[in-house]
């Protein structure tokens, strides 16, 4: 259960998905604050996208996507200039309604949120397993090199799409579109309609193990 505000770490080119893990190098004052008073209360981040045009306003609060993903921190590790090596492991999206003036003395931004249970129901489970099979057989070439020790053979197929979604080379607003579908199924059709059209289109080489980290 998220909480009814959160903290939120907004980056650039980062999307986080549901039960995926996330290394972050915190440096900037503003986020050793932020990670420091998230470890000692609930170790729950939520990682949000910036808008196009945010660097006029890094330093300040330029506008970000509506849609994120709550991390709670797994591992961390306190450096000797202050900053923090920590790892997140996404717990669930959620939908920014409002942000919050901040308290005093707080470097960081936070906002009200609205939770988005993507719980799969058992009447999509057939559906989600095709859809899987399709993702799949597109990522054959990138599985027989050796990418599958990454991806557990007995990994469940929500968590698979997720992974996928994350750590495919998409562009960090193609990656804010699979997180905005409704739902894992319909985040799994994008995914195979995205490759399908970048192994179509050339972009990919025709191979889609061009598209991978």
């Amino acid at each position: 259960m998220l909480p009814f505000s959160i903290p939120i770490f907004p980056l650039p080119s980062v999307v986080l998905f549901p039960n995926v893990f996330l290394p972050l190098h915190i440096f900037e004052p503003r986020y050793r604050q932020m990670f420091s008073e998230a470890l000692n209360s609930d170790r729950m981040i939520g990682m949000v996208l910036l808008r196009p045009g945010y660097e006029a306003d890094y330093e300040g609060a330029p506008p970000v996507y509506r849609t994120g993903c709550s991390g709670l921190i797994t591992h961390s590790e306190r450096l000797d200039d202050g900053g923090y090596n920590v790892v997140l492991r996404g717990i669930e999206k959620f939908t920014i309604n409002a942000e919050e003036e901040p308290a005093a003395g707080r470097l960081y931004r936070s906002a009200v949120i609205t939770p988005i249970d993507e719980t799969v129901r058992e009447s999509e489970r057939d559906r989600l397993r095709q859809e899987r099979k399709r993702l799949e057989q597109l990522l054959a070439p990138l599985l027989a090199n050796g990418f599958e020790r990454h991806l557990p053979p007995a990994m469940p197929d929500e968590d698979l799409i997720n992974a996928l979604a994350q750590y495919l080379e998409f562009d960090p607003i193609e990656k804010l579109a699979l997180l905005e579908r409704n739902g894992v199924v319909a985040r799994c059709q994008s995914m195979v309609e995205l490759l399908e059209m970048k192994s179509m289109s050339g972009s990919g080489n025709g191979d889609p193990g061009s598209v991978i980290h």
